[in-house]
C-alpha cells in the first residue's frame, strides 16, 4: 500500500508538473490548414455577397464577400484595388476565394479607371473605413476593426504600397504585380508580401517588385513571390500558386494564425515559382 501510495503520488507530481498544451490562437478561424485546403477553389466558410454603390464617399464603389458563419467570432478584412484602366470584375474570382478562408472582402472600384498608385492607396483605406464604419450591420457586425489588410493589382498594388505607407497600423499587405514610380519602401513596417510575374513588361520585376521588396527594410516581415513565366496580367485568371500564398499571409498575420507559417517558411517551391525570398516570419 505504500509503495502504490508513492507511486500514485509521483504520477500525480509528474502530472502537475507538464506543462499545458498551448492554447490556439485568439484569431484562428477554421479548420486546421493543408495543401489541399489551400489550393482548392473554395477555402472552408461558405460566403454571401453584396454590392456597395458607387456614390459612397471616398472611393468608387465595389462588391463585398464575408463569410456566412457567425460562430466563431469576427474576422479580419481587407480591401483590394484592381489596375490601371481595370474594373473590380478583372480581379472578382479573388472576392469569394479569400473570403472563404476567414475574411471579409471588398473589391474597389477607383473613382475613375486612370487613378494613380497613391489615389487608389487613398481609396483602399477608405474602403476599410466604410467597412468598419458605414457598411451594413450584417457586414460590420463580422469585422474586427484591429485586424485590417490591403492588395491590389498594378496600380492598385502600388496603391497598396501606398497604403501600408501610410497607415502602419495595417496587419498586411499584398502588392500584386506592383507598379508604382516611387522605388523606395523604406518607411512600411506593415507585413508585405510582393508577388511579381517573371515576364512581366509592363512592370518589370527588376524596377518594380523586386526593387520594393528590398527597399523595405529587413526589420520588417516581408516576403517576395515571382511567379515562373508569368506575364503582368497573371492575377486575373484564378491562379492557385498566388493565391495560396496570398491566404497563408493574410492567416498569418491578419490573423495571427501560426498554424499557417508552415506555408511560408521553410520558403514554398515548385515548378510555379521562379523565386522566393524572405524574411521567414517567426512565431
Amino acid at each position: 500500500m505504500t509503495k502504490l501510495a508513492l507511486t500514485l503520488a509521483l504520477l500525480a507530481g509528474g502530472l502537475a508538473a507538464a506543462p499545458a498544451a498551448q492554447a490556439a490562437g485568439p484569431y484562428e478561424r477554421g479548420p486546421d490548414p493543408t495543401d489541399a485546403l489551400l489550393e482548392a477553389s473554395r477555402g472552408p466558410f461558405s460566403t454571401s455577397q453584396r454590392s456597395v454603390s458607387s456614390l459612397v464617399g471616398g472611393f468608387g464603389g465595389g462588391e463585398i464577400y464575408y463569410p456566412d458563419d457567425t460562430s466563431q467570432g469576427t474576422f479580419g478584412a481587407i480591401a483590394i484595388s484592381p489596375g490601371y484602366t481595370a474594373r473590380w470584375s478583372s480581379l472578382d474570382w479573388l472576392g469569394p476565394r479569400i473570403a472563404s478562408h476567414g475574411f471579409v472582402v471588398i473589391g474597389i472600384e477607383t473613382n475613375t479607371i486612370y487613378d494613380q498608385p497613391a489615389s487608389r492607396g487613398r481609396q483602399l483605406l477608405a474602403a476599410l473605413d466604410y467597412l468598419v464604419e458605414d457598411s451594413p450591420s450584417t457586414v460590420r457586425g463580422r469585422i474586427d476593426p484591429s485586424r485590417l489588410a490591403v492588395a491590389g493589382h498594378s496600380m492598385g498594388g502600388g496603391g497598396s504600397l501606398e497604403a501600408a505607407d501610410d497607415r502602419s497600423s495595417l496587419q498586411a499587405a499584398v502588392p500584386i504585380a506592383p507598379w508604382n514610380l516611387t522605388k523606395s519602401w523604406s518607411g512600411v513596417r506593415v507585413p508585405t508580401m510582393i508577388i511579381g510575374g517573371e515576364s512581366d513588361s509592363i512592370a518589370p520585376v527588376s524596377s518594380h517588385s523586386e526593387r520594393f521588396y528590398e527597399s523595405i527594410p529587413s526589420s520588417s516581415e516581408k516576403a517576395y513571390l515571382e511567379l515562373n513565366g508569368a506575364s503582368h496580367f497573371f492575377p486575373q485568371i484564378p491562379d492557385t500558386t498566388m493565391a495560396k500564398s496570398m491566404v497563408a499571409w493574410l492567416k498569418r498575420f491578419v490573423d495571427d494564425d501560426t498554424r499557417y507559417e508552415q506555408f511560408l517558411c521553410p520558403p514554398p517551391s515548385g515548378p510555379a515559382i521562379e523565386e522566393y525570398r524572405d524574411t521567414c516570419p517567426s512565431s
